[in-house]
């Protein structure tokens, strides 16, 4: 089957109920969404598919099939960071690290729905994403930092 990431157009030989996840990372080699729990409690594997944040270890491969798929390494560069991994960057959110490509994921696809929102729509958006480290202040300061900055735009 065909699946597109991060703009590029790949033909993978997987079983069709096999999770995206496991697509993304054992066969494509991408390793920045990570495996957490499994069952789409954490969060630390969301990509978007077609611009929505979604946990893709609980998504079929075959329902990402001639969708746009695109992971953390597809959201910006090393040299162009994202809005959202530069504020993540300045608020110095990550702390082990390990749940923060799900989170900038969800925030980034979230801003581009709400690019003004408040400390509460904020929290909710955010919610299904959980840090271990509980950097929770400092991801909220980041999501108004970069949904600031993408008022400046």
């Amino acid at each position: 089957m065909k699946i597109t990431v991060n703009g590029t157009a790949h033909l993978v030989d997987v079983e069709d109920d096999m999770p995206l996840l496991w697509v993304l990372r054992d066969e494509l080699k991408i390793k920045g969404p990570k495996y957490g729990c499994g069952m789409a409690l954490c969060r630390a594997c969301t990509v978007h598919i077609d611009g929505e944040a979604v946990p893709s270890c609980s998504i079929p491969v075959k329902q990402a099939e001639n969708r746009n798929i695109t992971t953390i390494e597809g959201l910006g560069t090393p040299v162009a960071h994202h809005i959202v991994q530069q504020a993540w960057i300045e608020q110095q959110v990550a702390q082990c690290g390990y749940c923060q490509s799900g989170q900038i994921m969800t925030a980034a696809a979230f801003l581009e729905k709400n690019p003004r929102p408040t400390d509460a729509e904020i929290d909710e958006a955010m919610s299904p994403n959980l840090c271990r480290c509980g950097t929770y202040s400092r991801i909220r300061a980041a999501v108004k930092s970069a949904a600031a900055k993408m008022a400046e735009r």
